[in-house]
């Protein structure tokens, strides 16, 4: 019972990741260095925390680049 929740968890845990990386792709991102990509997400999650304001604008832009596509 165990190994299957442990089983279930890590296809939960590795499902998110690739959705997450399907996020970098979609924004054009895909060829950029790790480094630029992850100082870019650590610089927004600073900003987002602090500026309710520029969370509503990203999220407004995300929101709209998924309706591009119909998702």
């Amino acid at each position: 019972m165990a190994r299957t929740r442990t089983f279930e968890a890590r296809k939960k845990d590795t499902r998110e990741k690739i959705e997450l990386g399907g996020l970098i792709v979609k924004a054009g991102l895909r060829y950029e260095k790790r480094a630029l990509l992850l100082g870019a997400l650590v610089e927004t999650a600073r900003r987002i925390r602090s500026d309710e304001g520029e969370r509503s604008r990203l999220t407004a832009i995300g929101a709209e680049a998924f309706g591009n596509d119909g998702e």
